[in-house]
């Protein structure tokens, strides 16, 4: 399935296709975003790989500015250790045990770890250690997110969000992905 998503500000549009089986996910996907106060005009483009497990296992992030152009390779070796490479070899981290990544700016990764908990089927609640890529620079740190089942409707469910200063209450439907987080984007 192709998937987009349009900032709220009208400044930034995520598009991804998006292969679903079970647990499993792959995605390629392009974030183009406008100058804004926030950041500089900026594109990136992705390819994830989510295994049968839930778990993430890989995640190429490229980024372009006027200036300059980064990449990023993230991996997760089968023993939980991360690979993270900006071009100028491996280093290796654990990430306090994180399976998740999330990527700044972007709606598609926050359907990953509702997918592999199914909060978008039975009620729960977590909190989790995320590796986090910030936009445009893909500068990689650990974050801690939680994630709450607010309610589940037919075809659809509400998933409390807190990161950091952000809280909000994401709209995803039968399959997890997100439809509407407010003040970020929603999917059209």
């Amino acid at each position: 399935m192709m998937v987009t998503w349009r900032g709220e500000a009208g400044n930034r549009l995520e598009s991804a296709r998006i292969l679903l089986q079970e647990a499993r996910v792959k995605a390629s996907g392009r974030v183009v975003a406008a100058d804004s106060d926030e950041h500089g005009a900026y594109n990136a483009s992705f390819e994830l790989s989510v295994g049968e497990d839930g778990v993430v296992s890989r995640l190429l992030l490229r980024s372009t500015t006027a200036e300059q152009e980064r990449q990023v390779s993230i991996s997760r070796t089968e023993d939980g250790v991360w690979l993270v490479d900006h071009g100028g070899g491996a280093k290796r981290s654990e990430f306090a045990g994180a399976v998740d990544v999330n990527v700044e700016s972007t709606v598609l990764f926050n359907a990953l770890p509702v997918r592999r908990l199914g909060l978008h089927r039975k009620a729960g609640e977590h909190e989790l250690p995320v590796v986090w890529v910030a936009l445009p620079d893909l500068s990689v740190r650990l974050v801690r997110e939680s994630y709450r089942t607010v309610s589940i409707n037919e075809g659809s469910a509400v998933i409390g969000f807190t990161r950091d200063s952000v809280e909000t209450d994401l709209t995803v439907d039968a399959s997890g992905l997100v439809v509407d987080y407010p003040g970020l984007a929603t999917r059209v």
